[in-house]
């Protein structure tokens, strides 16, 4: 049964979120599992210059960062391709499909890097999200779960930590042939895992599986989508895949803060909007109208289990949060620092919002 919570929203002000959003909850620590299979996929890999590259793969995140913070909506697709175009050490070629641009490849040398030098953060975000879920829902134990822009499997590897026994099935979105293949062969020494399928595209996904599969009890999004257009048709195709919660996570910055506020106001207003043109549909209604009425509409579950207007829209501040983490022997090797010794940890940061289908539950006084 999902927690109750209030319906009220509470008057926090903008510094206090601020506040709280700098709040890392513990230093997290990689699972051994993890570590080893990444070090052992690395090993395997034998890719020379890896300080380099890893820089290289550094350097093309920060200038999408640095341009999306001058973006504004209606352009960010062609802004955002044209500083890549410059970077032929470390480019990377948007993959384009009906759903718009869904992802950037990446070389195999690219990927290398990336599982050296960010997955062990994109997993602590990854497990501090989905472990936020599990505290705020405590009954709910996904067993089939949807994560598109999958990577190589950091939100899996996240998964099998927060809930290790309800996982069945797990499909994964990854237009990146190279990222796939590694996804593959870090858990390839794992033992009871779910039934994981890789596809390219939501296309081939829905193509491949029947429409009672469809329906999946969490879907996990993690995004490098840039036009506002392309976002909000990715989002409502994967709202529509979701029987019950959707996680949305972004980088912590303020574009990422921006397109998490933009997909948390479209959902509920989808979703009300639903609700309204229905409204007259039930008003003599059987019980399996009663039912599915029952699961029509949104609501928030977190960061702000409430489904007013954030405080911090206009206030010239964003919401976002970081998660702390120790420094895996291998970001310890690869990674850089400017002029000072490599600290022990880093702090990842990130923007999220959890949605849930239905009417949020009354509190019982």
């Amino acid at each position: 049964m999902a927690s109750l919570v209030s319906e009220t929203v509470p008057k926090f002000t903008a510094e206090t979120l601020r506040a709280a959003a700098k709040q890392s909850q513990g230093c997290l620590v990689v699972p051994v599992r993890l570590r080893r299979a990444i070090k052992q996929f690395i090993r395997e890999q034998e890719q020379p210059h890896m300080k380099r590259k890893v820089l290289c793969l550094s350097e093309s995140f920060n200038n999408i960062k640095d341009i999306n913070l001058q973006l504004t909506t209606s352009t960010s697709k062609e802004l955002v391709e044209d500083p890549l175009k410059s970077m032929e050490r470390s480019k990377r070629w948007k993959v384009k499909s009906a759903y718009g641009d869904t992802g950037l490849k990446y070389r195999d040398d690219q990927t290398v890097a990336y599982v050296a030098s960010r997955m062990p953060a994109v997993f602590s975000a990854c497990h501090r999200v989905l472990s936020e879920v599990r505290r705020r829902l405590p009954g709910f134990s996904p067993a089939k779960v949807l994560d598109f822009g999958s990577g190589t499997g950091s939100a899996m590897w996240a998964l099998r930590e927060v809930w290790p026994r309800s996982l069945a099935r797990v499909n994964l979105i990854e237009p990146s042939q190279s990222m796939q293949r590694a996804g593959q062969s870090l858990i390839k020494d794992l033992k009871n895992l779910p039934l994981v399928q890789s596809y390219n595209s939501l296309q081939a996904l829905t193509q491949n599986i029947k429409k009672s599969d469809r329906e999946h009890d969490l879907s996990y999004v993690l995004g490098e989508i840039p036009s506002l257009k392309d976002r909000t048709t990715i989002v409502r195709q994967l709202w529509d895949l979701t029987r019950d919660v959707l996680v949305l996570v972004e980088p912590g910055t303020p574009h990422g803060s921006s397109i998490i506020s933009q997909m948390r106001s479209h959902i509920l207003w989808m979703e009300k909007r639903k609700c309204r043109k229905s409204k007259g549909a039930f008003a003599e209604a059987s019980k399996e109208l009663v039912a599915l009425k029952s699961k029509r509409g949104a609501f928030i579950v977190a960061p702000c289990p409430h489904d007013g207007a954030c405080p911090l829209d206009n206030t010239g501040k964003y919401c976002h949060f970081v998660q702390r983490l120790e420094r895996t022997t291998s970001q310890r090797a690869y990674k850089r620092s400017k002029g000072e010794p490599l600290r022990g940890f880093e702090d990842e940061k990130f923007c999220y919002v959890v949605f849930r289908r239905g009417q949020r539950p009354r509190q019982v006084c």
